[in-house]
């Protein structure tokens, strides 16, 4: 497995885990109350650092557990991402459209911000789903 693609699975589980448990989280909150009273910002921080944070020092491990393969790309690593880049950005593209109608209806922030975290999430799990794809089948 080369090191783009361990760094690949790293980003998927990482950013799966953290945003659903985020996710499960806040939500359950949501029943019965006014979103508008739910503090969502400082949790919704806390799992983007959680997240980034969380991948760079997996990646750092993974790094320095295979040393010879660390900093090693090449034409078809730089392809899968490349390819993997573009889904993610067509589905970021479509899947932002949601919050920018929600925010034109004058819907709660609440709303708006998890719509938009979610279309991120989305966007970041196709881009490694079709990374991962592309590794494991061949190019």
């Amino acid at each position: 497995m080369s090191s783009e693609e361990k760094r690949t699975w790293i980003s998927a589980v990482v950013g799966a885990v953290v945003s659903v448990t985020y996710l499960v989280i806040i939500l359950s909150k949501v029943a019965g109350a006014d979103v508008a009273t739910i503090a969502y910002v400082g949790p919704m921080l806390t799992s983007i650092g959680v997240g980034i944070g969380a991948a760079i020092v997996l990646a750092i491990v993974a790094a320095i557990a295979s040393p010879k393969d660390a900093d090693r790309t090449d034409e078809r690593d730089r392809e899968i991402n490349r390819r993997g880049e573009y889904v993610g950005f067509y589905v970021m593209s479509i899947a932002a459209i949601v919050p920018l109608v929600l925010a034109m209806a004058k819907a709660e922030h609440f709303w708006i911000a998890h719509t938009l975290y979610l279309a991120f999430f989305l966007a970041a799990l196709a881009s490694s789903v079709v990374k991962i794809v592309a590794y494991r089948r061949g190019w």
